[in-house]
């Protein structure tokens, strides 16, 4: 999924205006439908996306739609139906070319194949478990941010400013050198600068990082909004009391 959430982030890149922190690239989630999301690739209101619950891209343009099925395709066949398409619809060039390295090599012939639809239903929980609670953590704050997801390291995240020197980042991370699930995690910043966590009271859900990462990590298997939320808001308090910042 996070090689095929590419295709999308090539569509950002292909389509529209450079950003200085690569918000192009980055898609969002629609709950109703199950689907990553490119922003709108046209003044028409294009979409390219991802969709969880039949392993399929989709290109949806303002008369037309077009379904592509992952599982067996391989990558140089994926490749050909997005030219073709976003010749036929936009009628302009769609190439597969990012500015960073891919988080794991592929070659023409990838071959996609869907082993579990169970597994595939459980990594859109996860998303939609991701998207309504830092929705609700942004409420409850009345911090300003999207909730976008970053397909340099596919994780769902939110980064909001609480004041001129102080501002947090949260959301969820899939499994890499710091957690072997997916998991929730934050981090405060003054500045540029990660805020060292040495000190801060043990936190009833998860624990906080100092080495490198800085900040708190929770792992997302068997947790539901409640302990998100309660992870993420005692996280918050830790910060609010080292940063004497007033939300």
């Amino acid at each position: 999924m996070h090689l095929a959430a590419h295709y999308l982030a090539a569509a950002g890149i292909s389509f529209l205006d450079k950003k200085d922190d690569d918000s192009h690239t980055n898609l969002g989630l629609s709950r109703g439908t199950g689907r990553l999301q490119t922003h709108p690739l046209s003044s028409n209101g294009d979409i390219l996306s991802l969709d969880y619950t039949d392993f399929s891209l989709r290109w949806d343009a303002q008369n037309n739609s077009s379904i592509f099925p992952l599982n067996g395709a391989t990558h140089a066949q994926v490749l050909t139906w997005l030219q073709e398409t976003s010749k036929t619809i936009l009628n302009r060039d769609y190439t597969y070319k990012f500015h960073y390295n891919l988080p794991y090599p592929i070659s023409p012939d990838f071959t996609f194949e869907l082993l579990s639809e169970k597994r595939l239903k459980e990594l859109l929980d996860l998303r939609i478990l991701a998207q309504s609670t830092l929705e609700e953590i942004l409420a409850v704050y009345r911090l300003e941010s999207s909730i976008r997801i970053w397909p340099h390291h596919f994780d769902t995240g939110a980064y909001a400013k609480v004041n001129d020197r102080f501002a947090i980042g949260f959301g969820l991370a899939i499994p890499d050198t710091l957690c072997t699930t997916h998991y929730f995690y934050i981090s405060g910043y003054e500045g540029h600068d990660a805020i060292s966590t040495t000190g801060f009271a043990q936190l009833s859900f998860g624990e906080w990082k100092d080495n490198g990462f800085k900040g708190g990590l929770l792992p997302a298997s068997a947790i539901g909004q409640l302990k998100a939320v309660t992870f993420l808001k005692e996280a918050i308090n830790s910060y609010k009391i080292g940063s004497k910042t007033q939300f």
